[in-house]
């Protein structure tokens, strides 16, 4: 908690309020920190205004600075969404807490233009200087959190598109699996699978694991939870793609896939899930020449 915000500081930032809004957006249109590239100078203006706006309000409505009050809940939900629109942009935490950061000079300017003496231009400066490090502290916060949210989803994306279930026949699934099978992919996996089961009515579901590196006990518990959501919808599992090494790692573990076809190629898988729907494949004979 910051002792006071005397109502001299509150009166200045509101009469002076233009002036400090001007040299602020000047001085950050001319740092390559403010990345032209990446914004525009007419969204540039509009973040400033609000920004400035609202601790304006803020300052005036809470002299003791108690930034948990609700009087503060404006600076920090605009605060998280330019940190958030930001992050989406391609800021970095350094670039975007450089926006709040920046804001000292013109207000120390201003500060300087209108003390006294030098007791209150010392405490009107402390004052600026608390209120905009713990605001810049709070945009880097809100930045680091708005990334790991667009990595988050992201990588969601990435396990969804990852995951195809392909109708490879009238009542056959194929789920090609690629990279490493872990629990927060197996559950995409078997979101994916069961909602495709239910929509295509299918009764046979093949797991092809041939782009899968290792296969370990976690996997392969992964693999049999898998299956058994499967059949509990009324669908048989296949799974193909069983290396040599893959192999001899299952036994060395002792998993039990006793219950479960597998096969070592998809096409073999496919070719036995025809044969369960009392289907086949022949070749046309070829027209004579």
């Amino acid at each position: 908690m910051i002792e006071t915000v005397t109502p001299r500081l509150a009166k200045l930032i509101r009469d002076r309020e233009n002036d400090i809004l001007g040299q602020w957006i000047a001085l950050q249109t001319a740092s390559a920190e403010t990345r032209r590239d990446l914004m525009s100078e007419s969204e540039l203006r509009q973040q400033s205004s609000d920004f400035l706006s609202a601790l304006r309000r803020a300052l005036d409505s809470d002299p003791q600075i108690e930034f948990g009050n609700t009087v503060w809940a404006d600076v920090r939900s605009l605060l998280a969404q330019i940190s958030e629109s930001r992050a989406r942009q391609g800021f970095s935490p350094s670039e975007t807490a450089m926006f709040v950061f920046s804001l000292k000079q013109p207000l120390f300017a201003a500060v300087q233009a209108g003390a006294k003496d030098a007791a209150s231009l010392a405490q009107d400066t402390w004052t600026i200087t608390t209120v905009i490090d713990r605001l810049g502290l709070y945009t880097t916060e809100a930045h680091q959190k708005s990334r790991e949210s667009v990595i988050m989803r992201q990588q969601q994306e990435m396990m969804e598109l990852s995951t195809p279930v392909v109708t490879m026949w009238e009542g056959i699934l194929a789920l090609p699996l690629i990279g490493t099978l872990d629990s927060a992919r197996t559950q995409v996996v078997m979101e994916n699978l069961l909602q495709r089961i239910v929509e295509t009515g299918s009764s046979i579901a093949i797991l092809d694991i041939t782009g899968v590196p290792t296969v370990d006990t976690l996997v392969a518990q992964h693999l049999l939870k898998t299956v058994a959501a499967a059949r509990l919808m009324g669908a048989d599992c296949i799974i193909s793609g069983i290396r040599p090494q893959i192999a001899q790692t299952i036994v060395h573990l002792g998993v039990d896939l006793n219950s479960v076809t597998t096969k070592a190629t998809l096409a073999d898988a496919f070719g036995t899930a025809l044969r369960r729907l009392g289907l086949g494949i022949a070749k046309q004979p070829q027209p004579a020449a």
